[in-house]
């Protein structure tokens, strides 16, 4: 029997799965004393704000990871972009192709949707996600380092 692999959007009551992910990506960045985040804020933002989307990637009805992505706006392009926040493929279905047809989605849907370029931030430690992502002729930018205000700081 082969296996069923699917895309698709979370809904509403998958919140507390949204955020088990969101765990496991923190545990595997070592950031898991950041994580903050409640399955209502999570339902507040994706579901009520819609200021985030949530992809899960499903085998055989069992979901094995996950992509989190908004939209931003490139002033020099004059286009909107599709940032990828987090993109998770639990342990045991890495290097099977999952991730990368999660990824290809996303390259597929910021074509779709008119983006002028898709981005996201990767931990300098993380070589694997590193030579996942020039494995698609991603670069990282040079020269440009990211700058955060927390809340506390705002």
């Amino acid at each position: 029997m082969k296996d069923e692999f699917l895309i698709r959007h979370a809904s509403e009551e998958e919140c507390p799965i949204i955020l088990e992910f969101i765990k496991k990506i923190a545990a595997y960045e070592k950031l898991s004393n950041q994580v903050q985040a409640t399955p209502e804020d999570l339902n507040q933002a994706i579901f009520v704000d819609k200021t985030c989307n949530v992809i899960f990637a499903v085998l055989n009805q069992k979901i094995i990871g996950f992509a989190l992505y908004f939209y931003n706006f490139s002033t020099f392009k004059g286009k909107k972009g599709l940032y990828l926040e987090d993109l998770y493929i639990d342990e045991e279905y890495r290097k099977m192709q999952y991730g990368t047809k999660v990824f290809q989605y996303l390259i597929e849907l910021a074509k779709s949707q008119n983006c002028g370029r898709m981005e996201w931030s990767c931990l300098d430690w993380n070589q694997k996600a590193i030579d996942f992502y020039k494995s698609f002729n991603a670069r990282p930018m040079d020269g440009w380092t990211i700058f955060r205000l927390d809340e506390k700081d705002m």
